[in-house]
């Protein structure tokens, strides 16, 4: 866990978002009542709040209340974010006690998984809202779940920021068990049209 599942989470999402058809960018995505647009503005600006919470920076906008609209190349955006985050997090010493996120200080392995979480699960969202075949990497999910036994009740609890959990089905592996934990079903798929 650490840096490593966040530059694995980042380039999933990165992928995920580079694989988006221009006609997709409105269609429903797993997060329900968001479009993709909007699950990847989320997922920008919640990586730039990891980013900025280490240099005491704050993200140009709110989170749960994403645009609906593109400004630019996607890709290209979200290709700054990322290397900012990840030029934050490499910038701390590797003995840091509790580095400063938008869920409170932690320490920095749990830190970077809570970031690689909040990207990973997107880049999950993005592309199986847009019919690519990507799923959850099971090095990334087993990455995270250290975090998410750690977080997620609490936030769940205290913020509403995740479903409730799904009762995960046999035969799971720990990518599905992980969405299902996050409140996501394994096996969503778009609604018909």
């Amino acid at each position: 866990m650490g840096l490593e599942v966040l530059t694995l989470a980042h380039g999933h999402l990165v992928e995920a978002v580079a694989g988006v058809p221009e006609a997709a960018w409105g269609a429903p995505t797993p997060c329900t009542g968001w479009t993709v647009r909007q699950v990847f503005n989320h997922a920008r600006i919640d990586q730039q709040g990891y980013g900025l919470a280490i240099t005491g920076g704050r993200p140009d906008s709110d989170p749960f209340h994403p645009a609906d609209a593109l400004h630019g190349d996607p890709s290209a955006e979200l290709g700054k974010v990322v290397r900012a985050v990840a030029d934050a997090y490499a910038g701390l010493p590797t003995d840091a006690g509790r580095v400063p996120t938008p869920l409170g200080p932690l320490p920095l392995p749990l830190a970077a998984a809570a970031a690689a979480m909040d990207a990973g699960v997107h880049a999950w969202d993005i592309a199986v809202a847009t019919g690519q075949d990507r799923q959850l990497p099971l090095e990334l999910a087993e990455g995270i779940w250290p975090v998410a036994r750690r977080l997620v009740d609490r936030l769940r609890d205290a913020y509403q920021v995740f479903a409730p959990a799904r009762e995960p089905e046999q035969g799971y592996d720990s990518a599905e068990a992980l969405l299902a934990f996050l409140g996501r079903d394994p096996h969503w798929t778009p609604p018909a049209s």
